[in-house]
Parts: C-alpha cells; sequence; structure tokens
C-alpha cells in the first residue's frame, strides 16, 4: 500500500506519496479502504510537531471514510463491504493512506443517501462543535451563544447546530464572510478585526452578555470571554484554557468546559470512544436529512494533499477540504 509519510516533524515539504507496509486488522479492528480523508488543523500541526508516540516514518490525518475490507476478531458489527467513517486516533497512523486500522467501536456505518465525502467533511470538526453545543453546554432556558471563528469548520457546525437548539447565535468572523456565516443561521455577525468584540456583545445583550460560548481560539481570547458571559453562562473551550485568576467567588458563576475530542482514543474508556461513533452517526443522520451542510469548499486529488494542508494552515479557509485517497 502506499500513504502520505513523514520521516522526522518538520514542514508539510516534507510529506512524501511512496510504499509503505501493509496493515492488517488485530482485535477489536477494521481495516478500511480510504476513500475520503478530511484535512483539520490538527493534521498539519502534527506533522510539524511530531509526536514522541509515532514510530517513523509515520502516516498522519485523523479523519477517513470508506470501505471495511478486512474484519478483525471481535469487531462483530461489522463486514466486509460496510462503507463507515471514523475519527482516528492521532497517535497511531493515519488517514492519508490507500488503507487504515481503526478501531470498531469508533467507526459508524455511513447511512445510505451520504457520501464518502460528506461522511468525512462532519469529524473532527463536526464532532468537536456537537460535543461543546450538545454534550458540553447545558442549553436549558438559553437564550444565546457566541460562537467564535464561524467561517472555519468547528465554528459553522456548531452554528449550525447551535440554530437547531432555536439560540441567537453570535459569530466573530472577518467582514468578508458575513455573508457565509449568515447563510449558515448566525444572527449577530461581528468582525473581530475592526470591531471590539466584547463593546459589541454587551451592547446587543443589554450589558448582560451571552448566556453560552464555544471558542475555537485560543486561552486568551476565552479569558476575555469571561467578559462576555452572562450570569451562570457556559464557556466550551477547544484551544486553550481561560484564566479564572481575577474571577471573584460568587461574582459571575461561570461552568467552563473543556472539550478535547480525540482524548477519548488515550482515555481508557470505551464508553468515551463508543461516543466517537454516535457522534458522527447523528451528524450524518442530519445530513441525510438535509437539516446540516457538510461544508464542503473543495476536494482534491490525494496528489495535491500537501497543498490543501497548507491551505489549512492559511486560516483563511472556509468549511471543509476533503482529499481523494484513492487514484482516479
Amino acid at each position: 500500500m502506499k500513504a502520505w509519510l513523514i520521516n522526522e516533524p518538520g514542514s508539510i515539504d516534507n510529506l512524501v506519496w511512496k510504499e509503505t507496509e501493509d496493515v492488517s486488522a488485530g482485535r477489536g479492528e477494521l481495516v478500511v479502504r480510504v476513500i475520503s480523508a478530511a484535512l483539520n488543523p490538527v493534521d498539519y500541526k502534527m506533522i510539524e510537531s511530531g509526536s514522541r508516540n509515532w514510530n517513523y516514518p509515520h502516516v498522519t490525518g485523523v479523519d477517513l471514510a470508506g470501505e471495511v475490507i478486512e474484519v478483525g476478531p471481535d469487531a462483530t458489527d461489522f463486514k466486509v463491504g460496510d462503507q463507515v467513517a471514523c475519527h482516528t486516533d492521532l497517535n497511531k497512523r493515519g488517514s492519508f493512506a490507500e488503507k487504515a486500522v481503526i478501531r470498531a467501536e469508533t467507526a459508524a456505518k455511513i447511512p445510505e443517501g451520504v457520501s464518502f465525502d460528506q461522511a468525512a467533511a462532519i469529524l473532527c470538526a463536526g464532532m468537536t462543535a456537537y460535543q461543546a453545543v450538545y454534550q458540553k453546554l447545558n442549553h436549558a432556558q438559553k437564550e444565546t451563544i457566541l460562537i467564535h471563528a464561524g467561517a472555519g469548520g468547528v465554528g459553522g457546525f456548531a452554528i449550525q447546530l447551535a440554530k437547531e437548539l432555536g439560540l441567537k447565535v453570535f459569530t466573530t468572523a472577518s467582514f468578508e464572510n458575513h455573508a457565509w456565516v449568515k447563510s449558515l443561521g448566525v444572527d449577530i455577525t461581528i468582525d473581530y478585526k475592526t470591531e471590539d468584540v466584547t463593546r459589541r456583545i454587551l451592547e446587543e445583550t443589554n450589558q448582560e452578555g451571552v448566556d453560552l460560548i464555544v471558542n475555537t481560539v485560543g486561552s486568551r481570547e476565552a479569558t476575555e470571554d469571561l467578559k462576555r458571559l452572562s450570569f451562570s453562562g457556559h464557556l466550551a473551550y477547544v484551544a486553550g484554557s481561560p484564566d479564572l485568576s481575577n474571577v471573584k467567588p460568587f461574582s459571575l458563576s461561570p461552568s467552563i468546559h473543556e472539550v478535547a475530542l480525540g482524548a477519548a482514543h488515550s482515555s481508557g474508556s470505551i464508553r468515551a470512544r463508543v461516543n466517537l461513533s454516535f457522534m458522527a452517526k447523528e451528524l450524518m443522520d442530519r445530513i441525510k436529512n438535509g437539516t446540516l451542510d457538510p461544508m464542503i469548499s473543495e476536494v482534491l486529488p490525494r496528489e495535491e494533499l500537501p497543498n490543501g494542508l497548507k491551505k489549512v494552515k492559511t486560516r483563511h479557509v472556509r468549511g471543509k477540504i476533503i482529499v481523494r485517497m484513492q487514484a482516479e
């Protein structure tokens, strides 16, 4: 089999498409012929930083959709020919290859009417959004939500899920992306480049702040979000925790939630790994029903994968880039 390999941490340009050892299914595992792989920020970050858990040369990539070609012992819910999607363990060999090995309990069967490209698109970004909006934030009796970086993958899926719950959605996005995020359902757009986000939030909420926040930007912005949060509000962060040292007891009473999707693989919890499959199925069912846009902006041949990762690194990609991993 062939795969995009890296021999050491470093540049995206170090990726090489070449022959590597074939794979087989162990106990509780599946071998999947990878049809579609989605590109995510974590992919280029891991290529650049590497991991002490990797043996080189290494295959990266965390999202895949494809066809089961081998079923290992105890993977009783699957058979050869099943079409599946999976958010994989970044500590193991990944999806940027002709074939990949995945844990059966983390895989979700792709429903009829959903393409491989669509299934791949909703994994890392969509499941992160689902976990934040549906499994972390308490939206009972809540009315408003701020979702940062609404033009990105996580932000775009979070917007759609929040509107599904009937929430009034605020988002930060550059002006050129305002029409795009409004098409996803955003009510209030804020240009983070030219506007004071905190001031605008407080003006729009009668100085109350928003009830819920999904932060995908980083620790500094998450700390600033504490000024934008209503009393007893909830903040879910993906890319860095807020500094709570200046929050006095019995003042804001915030609920803070870490969202760490991929940590399910290393958690040691079978329930956490099964939840990955559950979330993927929930999102694919929404695509099938026409209630969720998979936000595919571009589909590339496998030869263009490194260039696709460079585009993701610019942070100016709307939605998701998909790569077809089989020869045309």
